[in-house]
This record gives C-alpha cells, sequence and structure tokens, in this order.
C-alpha cells in the first residue's frame, strides 16, 4: 500500500426511489444509512483517529487532526477530485444526504471519502499506526510537506501583486495550498511582488498576505465573495485536449459541442477520415458530443458517458 493514500469502500444495495424496505445493513465501518427514500453518508473522526493510531493511543484530542472538509467521491460523480462535499453536524460529524434517486450507477458501488481535497480516508483498511497523537497527524502520517506546493521558476501559474513596496513580507495563499499563511513566501521586485507555481489544470480561489493584511488579487477581474465577506480571486488551469471522432469520412460538418463552452459548436477539421479539434479546458469533468451533418452522436471511443437531468446521454471527458 502506497504510504498516503488509503481506501475505504462501502457497498450500498438499494431499490428504486419510492421503496423502503429490504435494503442491505451496512457494517460498522460502511459509512451510511438508509432514511425512507434518503442515503445518508457519515463520517466520524473519532474513528478515523482511532483506526490510525490503535485503540491503545492514549491522550488523543481529535481537534488536532486538522480536519477543514470532507468529500464524498465514486462512480456516482465519476471519481471527482473535489467530491460531494459533506456537512459538518458535530464537533467530530460530518454528514452527505442524497436522494435514492441521485444514484442512477449499477450497484453496489464503490466510493471513498476524500479528507481535505487531498487524501482518502481509510478507517476500515489502513495499518494502525502506534504513535501517540500530536497536532503534527496529517504531516506525519502522510508526509504532507513533501506535496505542497512549491514556488517554481517555469511555473505555468504566475501571480503578481503590484506595490507593496514596503512591505517587509507578502505570502500567496489559495486553495491549492489549503491556504497556509506561511507556506509560500513571494520575491519582491521592483514595483510588487511575485511567483510562480505549477499547477495541475483547475480553478483555484486565492489571496495575498502583506504584513498580516489580507488582500484579493485587484489586478485580477475574476473574483467570489467569501464566509468572510471579503473576496478571493479566481485563477482557472486550462490544458490542452484535442478532441478526435473517428470515422465519417463522408460527412460534410462535424462540430464539438460540450458544457466548457455552454454548448456551442465549434468546428472540427478533416485530416484523414477522423476529425480533430484542440481547445484549452479547466480541470474537472466536463460532458460534450459531436454534431455530424446535424445529428448528435456521442464519442464512440470513450466508454464513460452520463445523463443529464432529462435522460440525454453525454461522452464524459475528466481534465487532470
Amino acid at each position: 500500500m502506497k504510504k498516503g493514500i488509503c481506501l475505504l469502500i462501502g457497498w450500498v444495495f438499494l431499490l428504486a426511489e419510492g421503496s423502503t424496505a429490504a435494503v442491505a445493513q451496512p457494517d460498522s465501518h460502511a459509512g451510511y444509512y438508509i432514511d425512507k427514500n434518503t442515503v445518508v453518508f457519515v463520517f466520524d473522526t473519532r474513528d478515523y483517529a482511532k483506526t490510525l493510531l490503535s485503540e491503545s493511543a492514549d491522550k488523543m484530542d481529535f481537534s488536532d487532526l486538522n480536519i477543514y472538509e470532507v468529500a464524498l467521491t465514486g462512480d456516482f460523480n465519476n471519481w471527482s477530485r473535489d467530491g460531494w462535499k459533506m456537512k459538518k453536524t458535530g464537533a467530530y460529524t460530518y454528514e452527505l444526504r442524497k436522494k435514492v434517486s441521485d444514484f442512477n450507477d449499477r450497484f453496489p458501488m464503490e466510493f471513498k471519502y476524500v479528507i481535505n481535497g487531498l487524501y482518502f480516508a481509510d478507517p476500515k483498511d489502513i495499518y494502525p499506526d502506534k504513535r501517540k497523537f500530536s497536532n503534527k497527524f496529517l504531516t506525519e502520517i502522510y508526509n504532507m510537506a513533501s506535496q505542497e506546493v512549491q514556488p517554481s521558476p517555469t511555473g505555468n501559474a504566475f501571480f503578481y501583486l503590484d506595490g507593496y513596496e514596503n512591505a517587509r513580507e507578502v505570502i500567496l495563499a489559495g486553495e491549492f495550498n489549503n491556504w497556509n499563511e506561511h507556506a509560500l513566501k513571494m520575491t519582491k521586485i521592483k514595483g510588487g511582488w511575485q511567483t510562480r507555481l505549477d499547477l495541475p489544470p483547475g480553478r483555484y480561489e486565492y489571496k495575498f498576505i502583506a504584513d498580516g493584511q489580507w488582500t484579493h488579487d485587484p489586478e485580477n477581474p475574476n473574483y467570489v465573495g467569501n464566509e468572510h465577506g471579503t473576496l478571493n480571486s479566481v485563477l482557472l488551469i486550462g490544458k490542452r485536449v484535442t478532441f478526435e471522432l473517428k470515422g465519417y469520412a463522408d460527412a460534410g460538418q462535424v462540430m464539438l459541442v460540450g458544457s466548457f463552452n455552454n454548448w456551442s459548436q465549434v468546428n472540427m477539421e478533416k485530416k484523414g477520415d477522423s476529425w480533430f479539434v484542440s481547445l484549452d479546458l479547466a480541470g474537472g469533468k466536463h460532458l460534450y458530443k459531436f454534431i455530424v451533418d446535424g445529428k448528435w452522436v456521442l464519442d464512440p471511443e470513450n466508454r464513460m458517458k452520463e445523463n443529464d437531468h432529462t435522460g440525454i446521454s453525454h461522452s464524459v471527458l475528466i481534465v487532470r
């Protein structure tokens, strides 16, 4: 088993919506229960810690786990890295409620819990750790420091804060490093501060911290409000993706449409017996189809498909 990657596998046996009987009872580690027509997933940080550190671990302070976000990922959301966010319902517990109708995949179904957007929780199969509990738990168990984002002179993401020439220190913090207030020190240059990071495709919220004062990026027009009543700047990192539709050599026109551009039509170019187009796409899940001489068709080379709310199928692309 690789260090830092653990699996929590749960099996859910469900009937069609409207049925409330004959549902399999979960074992103590399944992490869910059935409430009428609702599947309720539960995560308890105390069970997590006990399994990792063994029942004999003494003086555990569960708040020191530094777990601030728990999500659920599985076949039902195409193993999204973000997952379905769980709601904190107590000092140590998180919960997610979904209707039975939300699960249109085959059952039984595999799923995992994602901790802080980085790690898979495994209170069932991980080997217990005999070390005493400490507030450096995640760092010690998962070697978190080695996986942190570091400045890179050739990074694909450039950050610049204009002014603040009298500041002693400027820090970059964001979703890419769990809003660490100390890790990413920016370099002072004439007129401002800068740094580069090498980030995978995705959507990232970030801010600058100048001598302890948080500020959004005034040069970035993309921003969202946060829970503190201030603004977070938003950065989108794309990846070049080439779509290919084989065959249809006799077609007069082939176009690509998808959720990545609000289903606008993009002309594809014929090369030999195939049709091609390349686009820069943000990280995450995208739905798409081809339009061949006015007829919508799925990607015959892609087995990943998903139905929308109307029951229409689309091909699925996951950009990482």
